[in-house]
């Protein structure tokens, strides 16, 4: 078992870019946590697919949302929309893009590690 530990997610340790968005990861008590912010304009489908290669996000998120509003088609056809001062959970097999004008900022603890990473 670990100490005490503390880490800015303004000063992330890892980051990744791709079109309209970044993804800024700390590591804690062996847990990634990613600070995921997405531009008005961004979707999964056109700025990450490019980068990993498979037809929906294979990703499992587990999350925050503090800022703006992101609507969510899984696979199977069912949707949702997440926004500010929400929890979520997104199983792997979807795609997504932002609402309005706001840009997007949500914390992750689930897939933080492996997000918009080449497969």
């Amino acid at each position: 078992m670990g100490g005490l530990e503390s880490k800015a997610l303004d000063a992330p340790e890892e980051e990744r870019t791709f079109p309209n968005g970044s993804v800024g990861n700390v590591s804690v008590g062996g847990t990634t946590i990613g600070k995921f912010t997405f531009q008005p304009g961004w979707r999964w489908s056109e700025s990450v697919k490019p980068i990993v290669n498979t037809d929906s996000c294979q990703n499992h998120h587990q999350g925050v949302v503090v800022a703006g509003r992101m609507h969510i088609v899984a696979d199977d056809g069912s949707e949702i929309d997440i926004g500010a001062g929400e929890a979520y959970n997104i199983p792997p097999g979807h795609d997504a893009w932002i609402v309005g004008d706001e840009p997007f900022v949500g914390y992750e603890f689930k897939s933080a590690a492996g997000y918009a990473k080449p497969s």
